[in-house]
């Protein structure tokens, strides 16, 4: 039900395809975010109108609203949010410990109170598990602790603790129909992340997923674990580079062997008014577009960019028209699905080395 086909390479570059219930997905991919079972201000419609295969779903904020039980007794998310491609859950581990205020943490998981309604919930292993379950996504999510980055004592405990939970959730699973993906851990630590990854891979999951990264450390320091991930786990399993998602991130995680990319950066621009292109953004809060009959890139193919200016999305932002967001959404989530492509597309004609030369040049 869940194989990886390694269709072509070009260095450690790869074009491949991940079968789930719901479709193939083709690799490298970006998904876009729907935190809350919703892509933000764009209907299911448009996102596959735009070209999106894969989103993804977040188990700590459904969990807490409206209730994974809710969604299951209405067919579970694919029918809950009427989007019948794949759909990637996480394990609501980094929400955990980002956003909630956490009271407890031991062995067996976190006690934390809800920044919904401060009642305290608790989630372990098998709950995250259960709980994804309900959901019913194609791939779901180990449950994890992501620490900060430079703190060796707390990633060296966390690396434990992620490894155990690991484990848990293997062997909580019971749906057939899910791939469960382990994640690598260990902050900026060379020996740290080398280890989380050789055990990540000895599970033989369906997939790896590298998570603990873009939260404060430098780009290199990033790359640096990318290529050692890259080294160890195994050719033949998809690699997903967890929360990292901008144009230079994605050219150079594949760059480095990651096939699937997640972020909320596409939608989270455009509600505050600046435009995505592939190598810079426009803020059109700017006086300098209040007259400009220009699209947000003359290159772009999008729906926005072929039927409106510079001049009337900034018209749009400053009446506060919710119509911005949906404009400004549907041009940058497209510009990522496009940068996906076209470097598929790269690899599959052995031109990806000239696709990165090219994109790195000013």
């Amino acid at each position: 039900m869940f194989e990886f086909k390694l269709i072509a390479s070009d260095g450690n570059a790869r074009v491949g395809s991940f079968s789930t219930p719901h479709g193939e997905i083709p690799t490298p991919v970006f998904a876009p975010v729907g935190t809350q079972a919703t892509v933000k201000s764009l209907t299911p419609k448009q996102l596959e109108e735009i070209g999106a295969i894969l989103i993804l779903a977040n188990t700590y904020h459904l969990f807490l609203r409206p209730g994974d039980d809710r969604i299951a007794r209405l067919g579970g998310l694919h029918q809950f949010m009427n989007w019948n491609k794949p759909i990637l859950t996480d394990s609501g581990g980094f929400q955990v410990f980002s956003l909630a205020k956490i009271n407890h943490i031991d062995e067996d998981g976190v006690t934390f109170k809800s920044h919904i309604d401060g009642s305290f919930q608790r989630l372990t292993p098998e709950k995250s598990i259960a709980i994804q379950e309900n959901l019913g996504a194609d791939i779901i999510m180990a449950f994890d602790q992501c620490p900060p980055p430079y703190d060796r004592e707390l990633n060296e405990r966390a690396l434990e603790r992620t490894h155990a939970w690991a484990e848990r959730c293997l062997k909580a699973k019971t749906r057939p129909d899910q791939a469960l993906f382990g994640i690598v851990q260990g902050g900026v630590f060379e020996d740290l992340r080398k280890k989380s990854a050789q055990f990540i891979a000895s599970l033989n999951l369906p997939g790896n997923a590298i998570g603990g990264l873009s939260v404060g450390e430098t780009k290199e320091e990033m790359f640096r674990v990318l290529e050692l991930s890259d080294a160890i786990l195994p050719k033949e399993k998809p690699r997903y580079l967890m929360g990292v998602g901008t144009p230079y991130d994605i050219v150079q995680g594949v760059a480095r062997g990651i096939d699937i990319f997640d972020c909320v950066l596409p939608t989270r621009l455009a509600r505050h008014t600046t435009a995505l292109r592939t190598k810079d953004r426009l803020n059109l809060v700017n006086a300098s577009y209040a007259e400009d009959p220009k699209p947000i890139d003359d290159t772009c193919e999008c729906y926005t960019c072929q039927n409106f200016s510079r001049a009337y999305l900034r018209h749009l932002i400053l009446a506060k028209e919710m119509l911005a967001a949906t404009l400004l959404s549907i041009h940058n989530v497209y510009t990522l699905l496009k940068l996906t492509r076209e470097i598929r597309q790269a690899i599959l004609t052995k031109s990806f080395n000239t696709f990165l030369e090219e994109f790195q040049s000013p």
